[in-house]
This record gives C-alpha cells, sequence and structure tokens, in this order.
C-alpha cells in the first residue's frame, strides 16, 4: 500500500526491501590480442618428425623402446606413431626394427635433386656475369634434347624458343653439340624421328649433310652456328661428358658481336673445366 509524505503530500511505492543503485561502469581498456603460435602447432606432427629424424641417425636401424627412449615419448605413443608412418610408407620395420621407408628415401632423393639443380643455376649465374652473355646447360636424354636450365639478363637475353629445341637439334649449337657425342646408330635414330628441316636460310639442308659436318667435329671443341636457328644471332656450345650423359654449355650473343663468339666460348670452356669436379654429380638434374 502506498504512503504519503506528510510534508509534500506525494505518495511513495512501499518499501519491499534494500535498494541496489547500480553506477555506469566504464569501459575496460581494449587488451591487444597476442599471438599464440603453440596453438597452431600440431603435437603429432612434431612427434612423429622426431621419430623419423631419430630413425634416420641409425642405418642398421632401431627398436621402439629405443626410439622412444631418445625422443622422450611415451611407449604407447611411439607405438602408435611408429605403426602410422609405416603404414604411410615413411618408415618400414624389420625383424623388430625401424628403418626409413620408401617415401622417406623419394623425399630426402628430391631434396639431393633440388640442391643439384642450385648448384648448377648459380654456377651458370656466376658465368652469365662474368663473361657478359646468357648460358644455356642442356642434356641429351633418353632419346631428347632437353634444355635444362637458361641463365640471363634484359640486357643479354636469351634466344627466344621459337621453333622447339628437341625438333631442330640440327639447327642450333646445343643439338649439335649434343649429337656429336652420339654414336653413329644414335646420331641416326634422332635424325629419323626429327629430320632435318629448313629453319633459316642458313639452317644445314639435309640429313646427309648434317651427319658429315657432325662426323668432322673435333673432340671436345666449341661447336659454332651463325644464324642457324635464329636470325640475327650466333651460338656456341661445348660438350661435357661425364660418365654416359652428353652434355653441353652453350651462349648466345647478337651476329653484330659475332667477334666475341669464340673468345667466349673458350672463356666459358676455361670456366666449366675448373668447376666441372663439383659439377658431376649435378648434370642429371
Amino acid at each position: 500500500m502506498a504512503t504519503v509524505d506528510a510534508a509534500s503530500g506525494e505518495a511513495h511505492a512501499p518499501l519491499t526491501g534494500p535498494r541496489t543503485v547500480t553506477f555506469p561502469r566504464a569501459p575496460a581498456p581494449a587488451v591487444p590480442e597476442q599471438p599464440q603460435p603453440a596453438t597452431t602447432l600440431i603435437g603429432s606432427v612434431q612427434r612423429a618428425m622426431r621419430l623419423l629424424e631419430c630413425v634416420a641417425e641409425h642405418e642398421c636401424g632401431a627398436p621402439a623402446k629405443q626410439l622412444a627412449r631418445e625422443t622422450g615419448l611415451a611407449l604407447p605413443t611411439a607405438y602408435h606413431l611408429l605403426r602410422t608412418l609405416v603404414h604411410e610408407g615413411y618408415l618400414r620395420r624389420d625383424k623388430g626394427l625401424f628403418f626409413l621407408g620408401e617415401a622417406a628415401e623419394r623425399l630426402s632423393s628430391t631434396g639431393a635433386a633440388q640442391k643439384r639443380r642450385s648448384t648448377v643455376v648459380d654456377a651458370l649465374a656466376h658465368w652469365r656475369d662474368s663473361i657478359g652473355v646468357p648460358v644455356y646447360y642442356a642434356v641429351y636424354r633418353d632419346g631428347e634434347i632437353e634444355v635444362m636450365c637458361v641463365s640471363d639478363t634484359p640486357g643479354n637475353p636469351a634466344v627466344e624458343e621459337w621453333a622447339d629445341f628437341r625438333e631442330t637439334g640440327h639447327a642450333h649449337a646445343i643439338g649439335q653439340c649434343l649429337l656429336s657425342q652420339l654414336d653413329v646408330e644414335a646420331r641416326r635414330d634422332h635424325l629419323s624421328r626429327y629430320p632435318v628441316q629448313s629453319i633459316t636460310p642458313y639452317t644445314v639442308r639435309d640429313n646427309l649433310t648434317l651427319l658429315r659436318r657432325l662426323e668432322r667435329m673435333r673432340r671436345m671443341q666449341p661447336v659454332t652456328e651463325r644464324q642457324e636457328y635464329a636470325l640475327g644471332t650466333v651460338c656456341a656450345a661445348i660438350p661435357i661428358t661425364v660418365g654416359t650423359t652428353a652434355a653441353t654449355m652453350a651462349l648466345s650473343l647478337p651476329v653484330h658481336q659475332e667477334d666475341r663468339l669464340l673468345l667466349a666460348a673458350q672463356r666459358l670452356q676455361s670456366e666449366v673445366g675448373r668447376k666441372l669436379g663439383s659439377l658431376a654429380l649435378s648434370i642429371s638434374i
């Protein structure tokens, strides 16, 4: 029931209990989010990697208990991860010992190939800058001419591959150099698949003429061609033979710099000769 204030005559609602007065609270200062990299890491993957690294250190294999101890993993966890890695081919188990599997070996071989490729790329870039010409690296593999790497600059651009290098080996120094390293039967086989065709007015005219030219080439001498593949361009290639692989390093120049060609080729051959030992394992990239 309402009460009336004797002084003012105003009515008031009855008081039924204590009242709480709430004052507006000032907003809390914003706290910047802190990066939490650990939350993005997958612990099981980390543990699996540790096991792989540990197995790689034991060429003669290691048992699960030893691997668990050396990686600091609980034995049940190690067993679970090892079984998974074996199932996926990254490990193999033989008489209770664990070894790297085929999948891990493929990763290793890929990494080694990338390292070899990097060695060749760095070498070509060095010769490109020191001689001032675009430099090419090519091999003859499985009956095909393969240009593996080209290193050039805007000021010294490489020859544009306007006609397939594999099909026009008769017309450029790279192809002629590689074909000169083959035996007669291999040369004839190549020309049966990629016969001579006119590329420019300077291109060799037929298979027989090319075969005679290849026979006259002196072993380990630079091979040169003048506008046979691309008008306005001269090229030189030096033969590289490591084991049974036919390979070549080559360079190109504008025809108005033709007087530089032979000297540049000789310098490239000299530089390659000094570095051939470190490149020998890299020519199969």
